[in-house]
């Protein structure tokens, strides 16, 4: 019996491997939307919408067919549990593919030592060969899981994202490419399959590309220069270009059905061409070298916690056992984890650690050569009395122990909790005017869209009205927005016109027909709806003299925004009664709500004080010293 489970291991590793891998990743699962992109994501692939740059058409049809499985979950806890089955499916194509490396590049000699050795010698050969297969498996399982528990490679199974069935995608773009370079057949079709295989990569994102550089030596080494590998060529963009068409038309039809989520409305060829290459995002790549060297930087000094210090110790025993062993497989290694690492370091942007994932898949086969050196190192220096399995087994749960905490977003439901009170708390039919994207315009796509949450409530934000299509998407959801605006509209969208086409244009001008819609969205709607503004317009924007309101008009704090009002008359707010489920780990983001409903809190205090209040203006107060007991409270403000 035992050997029989034994043999079972042994020879569906790599599947019980990720089934491991994906009930852990269950552990560490958010129940509710996450920061940044993720409501909007849930709600692109629950509303079959458009998402932002490059459009995602691969995520968001198969994330749709997926949100059709009748689970016993909230869409949101779906689309986070499919994020955990790509992450969980990825390990297991990167450790086949791991595993192909391991046992066709020359690690086992069979044949070729058989034939060379003496009659006498040939059992202990047989021996020596047995145990390599062995001790391919072991590096294998613990390469995965070291991969899987890794910082960043599991911080992508916890939530909605589209870097999770990438993650899927460049392990079988690898899987494909090695073994098609494996392959004795030869055939021109062979490569066919590749081009298959990466356009369903790049339209899902263009990560991708960070991968080009392995497929791309292995032809060459493999194929050389001549006709044939031309007509190879030939043969796999001929799958390439139709399969990567075909996905990326979803864009332009969808968007001639105008969705509710319509990001860059990409119903015609020009903007098509404009939201797929992410022009808007152009001006982060390749910014500055000062850029560049911080997130080098970053990177390196991250890199040895990344998978738990032990990783990166195995994995340059590796590079130094592959160097030794095969050196154009060494060089396709290096060459793709070079590209993978200083490429992503001149995109400038604040959520950067996920376009390192294909730098780290890399160096988890270099870990996995690394363990198949020290395997039968230990095995020999105990006197074979050290099984491998305990190697395995140690050395893959310090990556795991050691990142868990970071890793576990089971308690997170802050971003629920912050988005719906600000909505629940506005008035009727009121619109919110933000750029809260990263805490709450994007978690209100999702509860407003799909939950249905609060839709009367109109969510503007400030930083999307600069793009012409947001208007497209806003006529669409709330007809009666711009009211009267007609003009002032049209004068922004022919001003920006020229900025969007990279032709001349004046940006006096876009930024003065800017301002006159965000100041006339206020004094053509103020009468009709309560008007609400996001605490950092008030604190940036209006404090540069970059907006103002109508004349006549003041910012009145309530709770997490600022009401606008006419008049100096006293305006009622209503009471703190809100609960925000703050969890046990803390960044940037949950800082940054916490110090905002702080600040609010504090202001609308001070209201009360001018009004002389002193009673309404405690139960604020008292609100931060119980919920908030580290925002730092003004001094007058603490001893009342």
């Amino acid at each position: 019996m035992l050997t029989a489970i034994t043999g079972l291991i042994r020879k569906y590793y790599s599947g019980l491997t990720s089934i491991f891998v994906f009930i852990v990743y269950l552990f560490t699962l958010a129940p509710s939307v996450m920061e940044i992109d993720a409501g909007e994501l849930a709600a692109v692939q629950s509303t079959l919408g458009i998402a932002h740059p490059t459009g995602y058409p691969l995520f968001t049809m198969v994330g749709h067919l997926l949100l059709k499985i009748p689970l016993p979950f909230s869409t949101i806890y779906k689309t986070n549990l499919f994020a955990a089955f790509w992450c969980a499916l990825g390990i297991w194509i990167i450790m086949k593919s791991i595993a192909l490396f391991l046992y066709k590049q020359n690690f086992i000699k069979e044949s070729s030592i058989k034939s060379k050795q003496k009659k006498n010698t040939k059992q202990v050969i047989f021996t020596v060969i047995g145990n390599s297969k062995e001790y391919i498996v072991h590096s294998t399982i613990c390469a995965g899981l070291i991969l899987a528990f890794s910082k960043t490679f599991w911080d992508q199974s916890t939530s909605v994202e589209v870097y999770s069935l990438q993650i899927f995608l460049i392990g079988l773009i690898i899987y494909i490419t090695l073994k098609t370079y494996f392959s004795v057949t030869n055939k021109l079709t062979d490569w066919c399959l590749f081009g298959f295989v990466l356009a369903i990569g790049f339209s899902n994102h263009m990560t991708t590309l960070l991968l080009l550089p392995l497929p791309a030596i292995l032809f060459f080494l493999k194929e050389k220069f001549t006709t044939r590998s031309i007509k190879k060529i030939f043969f796999s963009l001929s799958v390439f270009i139709p399969t990567i068409i075909i996905i990326y038309s979803y864009l332009p039809i969808r968007a001639s059905q105008n969705p509710i989520m319509n990001w860059g409305n990409p119903v015609n060829l020009e903007n098509f061409l404009r939201h797929v290459s992410g022009k808007q995002y152009h001006i982060w790549l390749f910014s500055s070298l000062e850029a560049a060297k911080k997130h080098l930087g970053d990177y390196l000094s991250g890199f040895p916690a990344e998978s738990g210090y032990i990783g990166m110790i195995i994995g340059i025993i590796g590079i130094f056992f592959s160097f030794k062993k095969n050196v154009k497989i060494f060089s396709a290694l290096t060459v793709t984890f070079v590209f993978s690492v200083l490429y992503p370091i001149n995109y400038d942007i604040a959520d950067l650690a996920s376009y390192f994932i294909t730098s780290y898949i890399i160096f988890s086969f270099f870990i996995a050569f690394g363990l198949f050196k020290l395997i039968p190192f230990l095995r020999d220096k105990f006197k074979k009395e050290f099984p491998a399995v305990v190697t395995v087994i140690s050395i893959s749960l310090i990556p795991l122990i050691l990142n868990y905490a970071d890793a576990n977003d089971s308690d997170i439901h802050i971003y629920e909790d912050y988005t719906k009170t600000i909505l629940n708390k506005a008035d009727k039919n009121s619109i919110l005017f933000s750029y809260q994207w990263d805490y709450f315009t994007a978690a209100a796509y999702y509860f407003q869209n799909v939950e249905n949450y609060r839709k009367d409530v109109v969510v503007i934000d400030k930083e999307l009205l600069r793009r012409s299509w947001y208007y497209n998407q806003l006529k669409r959801n709330h007809p009666d927005l711009f009211g009267n605006m007609e003009t002032d509209v049209s004068n922004f969208l022919t001003a920006v016109k020229p900025f969007e086409r990279d032709e001349q244009f004046n940006s006096g001008t876009i930024e003065n027909c800017y301002r006159a819609v965000m100041t006339n969205l206020i004094s053509t709607n103020i009468d009709k709806k309560s008007y609400y503004i996001g605490p950092e317009l008030f604190q940036n924007e209006m404090q540069r003299g970059e907006f103002a309101l109508p004349p006549g008009y003041k910012l009145v704090p309530d709770l997490f925004l600022f009401k606008v009002s006419k008049g100096n008359e006293y305006v009622p707010a209503s009471d703190p009664d809100f609960i925000l489920r703050f969890p046990n780990k803390h960044n940037h983001y949950i800082d940054f709500i916490e110090n905002t409903v702080g600040s609010m809190l504090a202001y609308r205090a001070y209201y009360e004080l001018q009004f002389n209040k002193p009673f309404r203006a405690k139960v604020y107060i008292d609100k931060i010293k119980k919920d908030f007991p580290d925002f730092q409270l003004p001094a007058d403000l603490a001893d009342k």
